[in-house]
Formats: structure tokens, sequence, C-alpha cells
């Protein structure tokens, strides 16, 4: 196995900067995912690592060997594409073996090395069908299986699920990341989707417009977005943002939006003098830590609903006061007509405050 080092990895196309000073370390063994939405510059930059791409800048480590300069069959990666590109005209046992028979292993070596990786990923019984009479789990697990039967240094996905159907694509997440577990392959995957990279990384770079704009494992990615583009790119449904004045009234610091008025804990309030908060800020407050009640409690806010989405084991709740539009997220189900009033407050410990002029986070 080999970690992947990228050192300030630059690529253009024409004018655009596609890939702009792109610097990280996947760990030897670590699943890294690359997240951001599309045309962010997360595929150029998987690209680059296989060789597919010539970087304009910049250098690629895997293991301690550089590799600007390497084809990409002398990398050691096997990469795993979103359309698979099985040999229509091969049997699964040939697309499997296709791998080493070009590299002229001996024939046993070839067939022992196939019936371990079709037995580890379940797909013994498929041998002998051509990719057309396979379902799309189980030709996405026979292009697994072409990378894997390589015993590469490093695995690079590029979205690999996005052509599956929801319940299939939960399925075989939870079969991924056992894979790469017990295999301890150190994995480089690409996705726009939050719940993928959320549930099968040990780290995530969240990339946009080029940049790696925060590196961090799920959690912290969660509770301690670095900036509003994070803080707004993760989580289901994207936090609630306001712009924000602090305010001083006595010994007491509060936020106001012109709607609310939050008092802020004493905690909040101390961090915010030592980091010289400016007067203006942007408030953001994650739908799932907004209380909704329909009767009025301390530190409460009398609001409108303006509709309701109901899903069963919560349901999203989109109020409206002034001219403000805030989601809250509920636990369960909760009944009520667009126009009703309800009351809602937030969860001060997970409150977020973020610098209005650079958009970096204060709290």
């Amino acid at each position: 196995m080999a970690k992947v080092i990228a050192k300030e990895l630059v690529k253009r196309f024409g004018k655009v900067v596609a890939v702009d000073r792109v610097s990280f370390e996947a760990r030897d063994g670590e699943f890294l995912v690359l997240l951001g939405p599309s045309g962010c510059g997360k595929t150029t930059t998987l690209r680059l690592i296989a060789g597919l791409e010539t970087p304009d800048g910049g250098e690629i480590y895997i293991g301690d060997r550089l590799v600007n300069d390497l084809p990409p069959k002398d990398r050691d990666v096997a990469m795993v594409f979103q359309n698979y590109a099985l040999y229509p005209h091969m049997k699964v046992y040939d697309n499997l073996a296709f791998p080493l028979r070009i590299r002229k292993l001996p024939r046993e070596e070839v067939d022992k090395r196939v019936r371990e990786v079709a037995k580890l990923l379940r797909i013994e019984e498929l041998m002998d069908r051509y990719p057309r009479q396979l379902s799309g789990g189980q030709q996405q697990r026979v292009a697994l299986g072409r990378a894997l039967v390589r015993q590469p240094q490093v695995f690079l996905m590029d979205e690999p699920l996005s052509n599956l159907d929801a319940k299939l694509r939960v399925y075989m997440r939870a079969e991924l990341k056992r894979l790469q577990r017990e295999l301890g392959i150190t994995t480089i995957y690409v996705t726009h989707d939050q719940a993928e990279a959320m549930t099968m990384a040990d780290r995530v770079a969240v990339m946009n417009e080029g940049k790696i704009m925060q590196l961090a494992d799920p959690a912290e990615l969660y509770f301690k977005p670095a900036n509003t583009f994070v803080a707004g790119f993760i989580g289901a449904p994207a936090m609630n943002f306001i712009d924000a004045s602090v305010t001083v009234q006595g010994e007491e610091v509060f936020l106001d939006t012109g709607v609310f008025k939050v008092k802020l804990p004493k905690e909040i309030s101390e961090i915010l003098a030592k980091a010289g908060t400016p007067s203006e800020v942007i408030f953001g407050i994650r739908p799932e830590h907004v209380v909704v009640d329909r009767r009025e409690f301390p530190n409460s806010y009398q609001v409108e609903v303006f509709v309701t989405e109901p899903l069963g084991s919560e349901t999203i709740i989109d109020f409206k006061h002034g001219d403000v539009i805030m989601k809250a997220k509920y636990p369960g189900h909760f009944e009520a007509a667009p126009g009703d009033k309800i009351y809602i407050g937030f969860q001060h410990q997970y409150i977020h405050i973020f610098d209005k002029a650079t958009g970096k986070a204060i709290i």
C-alpha cells in the first residue's frame, strides 16, 4: 500500500483554472473523498493522479515516487469509472482476467487471482455471463473486481455509484466501505453526493472552484465548518444563513438579524470578544438545531408556517418571519398548514457565526 501526496497541483484548460494549487495527502490505507459540486475540479484532480491528465504545475507522489512523468500503467493505481467501462464482448471471467493477461502473467496465477476476487465480491456465479446480462450493481462489482485483481497500491474511484438506484446505492456504499477496510488499500474517491462522502470517508476534502475549502473528518466538517461554503454544502437541508449585527447591551451580547435578536451564551460572547469580531456577520444554524413548538417557550420567537415537507420519520418546516424564510427539521410528524403560527428557538451550542466579508468561520 502507499500514501498519495499532491503538492500545489495546477491544471488549466485554456483560460479556465480547473485545479488551483491543490495540496493534500491521502494516508496509507486511508479512504479519502474529494467532494464538491459539478465543475469544482475533483475529477480533474483524480485524473491528474491517475496520469490521464498532465499537470501545469505541482507534484504528485505515490509512495515515495514522484510520478509526474510516469505513464498511467507505471503508477500502480487502478481506476473505477462512473460508467464501469466493461468489455461487452467478454464474459465476466475474461473482463476480470484481462488486466492480468496483458501483463503476461502465468495462466495459473491469472485464474487464482480472478477466483479470489470473485469470491471476495461474491460474484462467483456470474463468471459465465456477459455485461449486458448483469444488473447495475453486478456490473459495478465486476468493474471493482477488474481493478482489485491487479493488486494496486492505490484505488481511484470516480463517482462509481452514481448510476445505481437509491436503494442499491446505499447497499453498495456499505459494501465498498467494508471492502476497503478489509483490503486496506489507499482509496481516493470522487463524488458530489455528501451522503456518500460522510458515510464512507475517513476524511473529506471539500472542493469549490478548483480549491480545497476544508479537509477534515466528516464530524468536523459538520460541526466545525471552516467557511460558509462548507457549512452550506454539508448537511441536508442546508444550513440557514442570515445577515446579522453583533450588538452589546451592558454585559450581554446579541445577534440582531432585524427579525430575531438572539442572546448569545457567555462562552460564545467571550470568543467573539477575543476574536475582535466585526459588527456585521452571518448567523448560521442548521435546520435540525432549530427547536419547534406550538406553544411559546423561553427564548422563543413566533413565526408563520410557509410550507411543510412531511418525510415520515421527520418533517421539514419552512417558516417565515418578516421577509426571512428558514427551515427547521422536526423529528417525527408535525401537522401544520401555511399561515399557522408556531414558535421556534435555537440550540445555542450549535450556533455558527461567519465573517460577512470573508465567509470564514468565527464560531
